[in-house]
């Protein structure tokens, strides 16, 4: 069976922006720096706020999938699984499982693939791990599935070092994790010529044809345009490649819908309406971060 035969697969990649669960916690027996995000830190993070903030990425899910609802999210900076298993049930109890692992990033936050169980059926999970040396980043996700009980397709959910301490100085953090993505997409090629591939993800620079056997989708957005507004101009941080035989049956947007942004009352125009401005909590805010949509069809 051909991919022809799928219709209206929607995959969504969303960067959330510190989707922290109240609670202090470990990872690999090292506490996490995440005491501001505690009822007791400096952010006052309590349930409540945890709640709305899980209520509100939600909705914006639900505005995209409309009626029939979204069939596949990447999510990056989700900080654990009960983070990500709520979010499943407030999007849809019941209609929508996930994939996680906990990664060894020093602030605790992960990626995750949220998928719609009607539709998609997981083959095989991991995590793949990205060497930094004495420094600790986010690991890859690689999950295989099967669509519609027909066609697989292979999914890496990605989120790169970050520009902290200069673009420039950063950079070798972005290129050793792309590289472990590249061997990654490799051994998949590898194995299966034809195979179907989707990376999605942050990753933390403007979007480039750089990885070998994938074309990236968010290279014909200008610079009026983006995912993430930093000092007045916006960048296609957020990306989808995929593979040659998918190529010309996908279509790419960015989700801009006015009701997710705020004025920028400095550089003019909007901006993406954060859960945060500094210290000042924003109960209707979302994050930082606009979503990008793959639709498959």
């Amino acid at each position: 069976m051909h991919l022809l035969n799928i219709l209206f697969l929607i995959i969504v990649n969303y960067n959330v922006e510190n989707l922290f669960h109240p609670e202090h916690d470990s990872v690999a027996g090292k506490p996490k720096e995440d005491i501001e995000w505690t009822p007791e830190g400096e952010r006052h993070w309590s349930y409540t706020r945890y709640y709305r903030k899980e209520e509100n990425i939600a909705r914006v899910l639900t505005n995209i999938g409309e009626w029939n609802g979204v069939d596949v999210v990447g999510l990056q900076e989700v900080e654990n699984a009960l983070c990500v298993k709520r979010l499943c049930n407030t999007l849809r109890r019941g209609e929508y499982d996930f994939v996680h692992y906990e990664s060894p990033d020093s602030r605790g936050i992960d990626v995750a693939l949220v998928y719609k169980k009607s539709r998609i059926d997981t083959l095989c999970t991991r995590p793949i791990h990205v060497n930094l040396g004495t420094e600790t980043t986010r690991d890859i996700l690689y999950v295989c599935a099967k669509v519609d009980k027909r066609d697989t397709i292979h999914f890496f959910v990605c989120h790169l070092p970050s520009q902290r301490g200069g673009a420039a100085e950063s950079e070798w953090k972005r290129e050793r994790a792309k590289n472990v993505l590249q061997q990654a997409v490799d051994s998949v090629f590898r194995t299966q010529a034809e195979a179907k591939i989707i990376v999605m993800g942050d990753m933390n620079s403007a979007p480039k044809n750089d990885l070998r056997g994938m074309r990236n989708q968010m290279t014909e957005f200008s610079n009026s345009s983006g995912t993430h507004k930093y000092q007045g101009r916006w960048t296609c941080l957020d990306q989808f490649y995929i593979s040659p035989n998918l190529d010309s049956l996908g279509i790419v947007r960015i989700y801009d819908a006015e009701w997710i942004q705020e004025p920028d009352e400095k550089y003019l125009g909007l901006r993406p309406k954060r859960t945060f401005n500094g210290f000042l909590y924003q109960k209707d805010g979302f994050s930082d971060h606009l979503p990008i949509v793959l639709m498959i069809k």
